[in-house]
């Protein structure tokens, strides 16, 4: 394995830093595959696009988005129609069942997996894959390779 191939992987870590961790149930699992199947790909991106406007509010980052109110609010908008369509139409009945046998955390569990697909589908974006490999020009890849034990190139 060289560091290329170890930053080729960067992008599914980048997407998966804000979950931690769970196992989920059989209710959950189904819950998260009706997620993941009832949101076509422009809903998956209003997705990614809410969880950014949310995490632009955090004070390290909010200096470098400039999102408006009106912005935030219409993503926030769309983010309900989505939930509501999820688990008031197309997903309802796995919802119940996720929600009567295994509580509210099959919830938190069936929207991470939809999180996760929709972040791997915009970081399979050629340009998302470009410019997050753009670091690599600073890297010392020969003396990050030594460092780990690889073989020189």
């Amino acid at each position: 394995m060289t560091v290329r191939n170890l930053v080729g992987a960067l992008g599914l870590a980048i997407a998966m830093l804000a979950s931690a961790p769970a196992s989920a149930g059989v209710y959950s699992d189904d819950l998260g595959k009706c997620l993941v199947s009832a949101s076509s790909s422009e809903e998956k991106q209003q997705l990614v696009q809410w969880i950014f406007f949310s995490i632009s509010l955090n004070p390290t980052i909010q200096p470098y988005a400039n999102i408006t109110p009106a912005q935030r609010d219409g993503t926030n908008k769309a983010m309900a129609k989505l939930f509501e369509k999820l688990l008031g139409e197309s997903c309802s009945k796995e919802a119940q069942q996720a929600l009567k046998y295994e509580g509210n955390a099959a919830f938190a569990e069936s929207f991470r997996l939809l999180g996760l697909v929709a972040g791997q589908e915009m970081f399979a974006s050629p340009d998302v894959t470009a410019g997050s490999a753009e670091f690599t020009k600073h890297l010392d890849v020969e003396g990050l390779q030594k460092k780990l034990g690889l073989p020189a190139r």
